[in-house]
Order: structure tokens, then sequence, then C-alpha cells
């Protein structure tokens, strides 16, 4: 009896084998009906029903994609925005054509097409996510300048920054004593915390503006200790 129920085991064994390698062999040999590469290939399908009906999106060149973003009524508003604010800081005597300006957390960069515009002929823009051509990518706390290499660093984002203390050590450090900070921030900021993240800089002046049609308070820092 007992080799009789081995004899059938070994008997479903073998033929349990025998399917498993015969469905193995129709499934590699088999080829799928969808997914095969066309001779001429479907367009780029926006919505997709499935795998087989993806597309390589078309790359559109980064000049391009400039050319669409510097021309919408958004991109020209804040430039000239930007522009009435720093021929402000122009008339005060804090920025000149050869100025070497830094901006930090600079977004797409409105800012610095806008210094662009009006001459300055240096300008630094940096972000944590670069927008070339104006704006290269940078962490605003460790920035990858020397001491003392700017003029003038702005910011219109220092309420953004995750460490505000480190975020402004940095800024001094980067601009030459004798220099300026200017730091913008929404109206009714408490100054007296801002301007107290300044350790190596002295209080110039404070004044509320408009800004990109915000209600903002432009602070003025001058650094006077290396």
């Amino acid at each position: 009896m007992d080799r009789q129920i081995q004899a059938l085991l070994n008997r479903v064994s073998c033929a349990s084998v025998t399917i498993a390698t015969i469905t193995l062999l129709l499934l590699f040999l088999q080829t799928p009906d969808t997914c095969v590469p066309e001779a001429n290939p479907k367009p780029h399908l926006r919505f997709p029903k499935s795998s087989c009906d993806s597309s390589h999106r078309e790359l559109i060149p980064i000049e391009k994609k400039n050319r669409r973003l510097w021309s919408t009524k958004d991109w020209l508003k804040k430039i000239s925005s930007f522009t009435s604010f720093f021929i402000e800081l122009r008339a005060l005597g804090h920025l000149k054509n050869k100025t070497k300006v830094l901006c930090v957390s600079a977004g797409a960069g409105q800012e610095v097409r806008a210094l662009l515009d009006m001459g300055v002929a240096d300008v630094t823009g940096v972000e944590l996510v670069d927008s070339p051509p104006l704006v290269s990518r940078a962490d605003p706390h460790n920035l990858p300048f020397f001491d003392g290499v700017f003029d003038l660093a702005f910011t219109a984002h220092l309420a953004e920054a995750l460490f505000p203390s480190q975020f402004v050590s940095e800024m001094e450090r980067t601009v030459r004593i004798g220099g300026v900070c200017v730091v913008v921030v929404e109206e009714g900021e408490d100054l007296r915390e801002i301007i107290s993240l300044f350790r190596k800089s002295q209080f110039i002046s404070a004044k509320n503006v408009t800004l990109i049609g915000l209600k903002m308070t432009r602070i003025i820092m001058r650094i006077r200790t290396a």
C-alpha cells in the first residue's frame, strides 16, 4: 500500500513539473499582442490609457521655455515691480552699475533680470532649485562664495528660511565691509527681531514699500565688521 501511494505521489510530482515547464516555455515564447513597437509610433497622449500608449515627451530647449516664461504678464509685472524697487536703492546710493550683487533665494530670477536690465553688470542669483541662466543652485544657508566678494546682498524670502540666523549670517559673510544687506519682509513683522539677526551689521533704515503687489518693509543693514 505504501509503495502504491509513493508511486502515485511520484507520478503527480512529475506531472506537475512537466505542466510548469510547458507553461513557462509558452510564456517565454509568446510575444504579447500589445506594446509591440510600431513602424509609425503614436503621437504623445496627454492621458494614456495604458503603459502601451506611453511615448517620449518632446524635450523643450531651455531657451524656448525661458522665452515663454519671460513673455508672460506675471513675469513682466514682477520685473517692473523689482525695477522700481531697485531704482530707489540706486537713488539712495546703495546700487550702481558696477555693484556686485547677490540675490539670495531668487526664485525664478525676476530680481536678477530686473538688475541686469538696469545695467548692473555683475549679478548672481541663487536658489535651492536652479533656473538657468539667471539663477544657480545653492543652499542659502551655506553659500558657495568666498568672504566679502559682494557689495550688496538682497533677499525677499528671509521669512521662508529654515534657519534665519544662519541665512543672515551667510549674507553678511559674503558681503564686504561697508557693503549692505537689503532684506524685504512682510509689513507687520517684528523689525527688532529681524535686525537682531544681523550680528555684523549696523542698522541703516527701514521703510514700508510695495513689492510685486504686496505690502512689505524694506530693511537696509551696513556691514561693519568681518
